[in-house]
């Protein structure tokens, strides 16, 4: 278990997860890296930890530098547990060591592991002589709990960015330049609509509390190290956080006997027709965490279900839960599909977008099977609605 330098003195420690395919409802088929760094100093301190089953392979890429009871200070960005793990462990190795945290950050791991460590409490602008280096932090409540923070070395320019620029991918590679970009940017997407989204607000605070940084390097806590590609990735957050979207069309919906799909794909004719990038979901085959990365930039947000006792099907109303619990901003939306007698479902799908404030088109409901002639007509509707 090697651990990989970053600059001199400084390396990472962490655990890659090759299997895990699921993080808490999100889904990760390229696995995960929980990141750890160690920097040597006159101070020996360790930022961040790993998800619990991982911790003795961050004590092996450890020991490779130096003796983990020799860790002085160790740093906690963020209470929760795929970070903070491993700190009981590294607690109890180096009882003299010192921990710094934020101030809900100390709550939150008094709450979590009930140990009477040695916390020291850190305040945005606040630094930390590690010896010939320094730590800045940076609090960044809700990016994306209470207590997350970041630190910064200026003299390495290294950004220990915590959640933020994060993906889910296991790789023995560990900086940006050394995959596809397009993989590296597609996971980050793919973890900033699944955890970050609700939180833009938030992520604009942050952006404009570092912004001022001579940044060479953004370590973050999961994935990839950013060295190359800084500014596509900031760039990229910028978007992300004011939600801003383009032209895409994402259709989402289940369907028991394909007369919704047929509608859906009347829809899909629409938007091509115009000229609108679309993306077709069906619920039955895509995991709602690969739908959000979707909707993270489409402005079109269109919902289907059948009628089913009075309802929509279960799948739909996962993703309604899942997607208002992400909470999207600026989307134009519509609910659609079909019924037999009771005809509930599109107008429960058209309820759950409104609460969503989302700007909802008129729905699109048809009974029984659509024919060719009311297919057209669902085509000719939606481009109505385009303008």
């Amino acid at each position: 278990m090697k651990p990989i330098q970053i600059k001199e003195n400084i390396y990472w420690v962490g655990g890659i997860d090759w299997n895990i395919r699921n993080f808490h409802g999100y889904s990760t088929p390229r696995g995960t890296t929980y990141n750890a760094y160690l920097i040597i100093d006159e101070k020996v301190t360790l930022i961040d930890t790993v998800k619990h089953y991982l911790i003795d392979e961050m004590l092996a890429r450890i020991s490779e530098i130096i003796d983990p009871t020799k860790i002085d200070y160790v740093v906690s960005n963020h209470v929760e547990m795929d970070h903070s793990g491993g700190l009981p462990r590294i607690m109890a190795l180096t009882p003299n060591a010192k921990l710094f945290t934020s101030p809900n950050g100390e709550k939150g791991l008094k709450a979590h592991y009930k140990g009477n460590w040695d916390y020291t409490i850190m305040k945005s602008g606040e630094t930390l002589c590690l010896g010939n280096r320094n730590l800045t932090f940076v609090n960044t409540p809700m990016v994306h709990w209470p207590d997350n923070m970041v630190c910064f070395v200026p003299e390495e320019k290294i950004l220990f960015s915590n959640d933020a620029f994060g993906q889910h991918i296991a790789t023995s590679e560990r900086f940006d330049d050394q995959l596809p970009l397009g993989i590296v940017m597609e996971e980050a997407a793919k973890y900033y609509a699944n955890i970050v989204l609700p939180y833009g607000s938030q992520v604009q605070k942050a952006l404009e509390s570092v912004g001022g940084l001579e940044i060479e390097t953004i370590a973050p806590s999961h994935g990839i190290i950013w060295r190359t590609n800084i500014p596509a990735i900031i760039s990229e957050y910028q978007k992300w956080s004011k939600y801003e979207t383009e032209e895409k069309a994402v259709i989402v919906y289940d369907t028991m006997w394909n007369s919704t799909e047929k509608i859906a794909f009347a829809i899909q004719n629409a938007y091509e027709a115009k000229g609108i990038t679309t993306r077709m979901m069906n619920l039955k085959y895509n995991d709602i965490s690969d739908i959000m990365t979707e909707v993270l930039t489409s402005k079109y947000i269109c919902i289907g279900s059948p009628t089913i006792n009075n309802n929509i099907l279960p799948t739909v109303a996962a993703f309604l839960a899942y997607l208002k619990g992400l909470a999207p901003q600026r989307r134009v939306g519509f609910g659609f599909g079909s019924y037999g007698w009771g005809g509930q479902s599109v107008g429960l799908i058209e309820e759950a977008l409104k609460s969503m404030r989302f700007e909802v088109l008129d729905q699109i409901r048809i009974q029984y099977i659509p024919d060719s002639d009311q297919l057209k007509e669902v085509t000719k509707k939606v481009m109505e609605g385009l303008g």
